[in-house]
């Protein structure tokens, strides 16, 4: 086996056992109420660390466009929740920003 495989295994195995492990550990135990609330935040806490330290930064010269994806990206956030859709507006928004010079 080539390093690149070794490497991509090692990278399965690590991202995957965090995964695993709680389903393992907790079988068919009930989450409490107050940690199962706890952990609905979580995808609202992830869009933050992704993408608010970046956004002023992200398009040097063309604050409005940074601005706006941010925008939207809070505005889906908050409507449809999750983490992907609102990362895809905001990337969109920017293109669009930046593709008619807004």
């Amino acid at each position: 086996m080539n390093k690149i495989t070794m490497l991509i295994l090692g990278m399965i195995v690590v991202t995957y056992l965090p995964r695993l492990i709680p389903f393992i550990l907790m079988g068919n135990k009930k989450i409490p109420k107050k940690f199962e609330e706890f952990l609905n935040y979580i995808p609202y806490a992830a869009l933050g660390a992704l993408i608010i330290p970046g956004f002023s930064s992200a398009i040097p010269g063309n604050f409005s466009s940074s601005l706006a994806g941010l925008l939207v990206a809070l505005l889906i956030g908050f409507f449809r929740g999750g983490v992907i859709l609102p990362v895809i507006g905001a990337i969109l928004t920017c293109m669009m920003f930046l593709k008619f010079g807004v």
